[in-house]
């Protein structure tokens, strides 16, 4: 009888390490190799947005941004950055895929 008990304890114990296993497994997100990246137009954002959006550009720089795009227009295309203070290919190239640039028509 008490071999009975042990092996229905175990099977037990069994079943419920392979329930915590498959919660575990269930509760953690999905990897998505697709995940979409936050944009930001830089002829509308504010420098707080351009901030929160753009990699390796804090509220300096990205009120410098605004300043210039004040000054001087909007910009024409993302290359055009690189004629922000402090901005070069790199900045650009990390940031590429969330940087749209649409025109006044």
């Amino acid at each position: 009888m008490c071999k009975f008990f042990s092996a229905v304890l175990k099977t037990l114990l069994l079943c419920s390490t392979m329930v915590v296993g498959v919660a575990v497994i269930a509760a953690e997100p999905p990897v998505n190799s697709d995940t979409q990246l936050e944009k930001v137009d830089i002829n509308q954002a504010d420098a707080a947005t351009l901030a929160q959006v753009l990699d390796g550009i804090g509220m300096v720089k990205a009120q410098e941004i605004v300043a210039y795009r004040e000054q001087f227009g909007d910009f024409r295309s993302i290359e055009q950055l690189t004629d922000v203070n402090g901005i070069g290919p790199a900045t650009i190239e990390r940031n590429r895929e969330r940087i749209l640039v649409r025109l006044d028509q």
